[in-house]
């Protein structure tokens, strides 16, 4: 398997969690078929590690009203690069920054409450953005698979 050290008891109980980050040491243990307290020091062995990071919420901004989900790509100046990294994650609206192949490219998420929140986050931050060579701005129509996790 591509994750070392993960035996197949581990990945089992991970892909439990991912289907469903709330069920309990003991309904894991049912599926899985060893006693609660082994799933519970499997699942806090798995979090020290940091296999598993967090367990959330996750909210779908579609379902309200209003919401505008956009992706930005952007290429900054190789000199710019941390400057423009460092001025987006301060911004609530952006959910979500990788950085991707190419030359200081950038691959953005924003979620705003509407498309006025938008516009200002883009007039206010991203067009003024220092050393941006260039940016694009698609907004998301709908979520035709989103899928959550890692699957094993």
């Amino acid at each position: 398997m591509f994750l070392e050290g993960l035996d197949a008891l581990d990945r089992r109980i991970v892909e439990l969690l991912i289907q469903n980050a709330r069920m309990s040491y003991s309904e894991i243990g049912q599926q899985v078929g060893i006693s609660r307290v082994a799933v519970k020091q499997r699942v806090q062995s798995l979090e020290r590690r940091g296999i598993i990071e967090e367990y959330t919420t996750i909210i779908n901004p579609q379902r309200i009203s209003g919401a505008v989900s956009c992706y930005f790509e952007i290429e900054t100046a190789p000199e710019t690069f941390h400057q423009v990294v460092e001025l987006l994650q301060e911004q609530e609206t952006i959910t979500q920054i990788y950085r991707v192949t190419g030359n200081s490219r950038l691959h953005v998420h924003a979620v705003a409450a509407s498309g006025e929140e938008m516009e200002r986050l883009i007039r206010e931050v991203i067009d003024p953005l220092p050393g941006i060579l260039s940016c694009s701005c698609n907004m998301i129509l709908s979520r035709i698979k989103d899928i959550k996790g890692l699957r094993l």
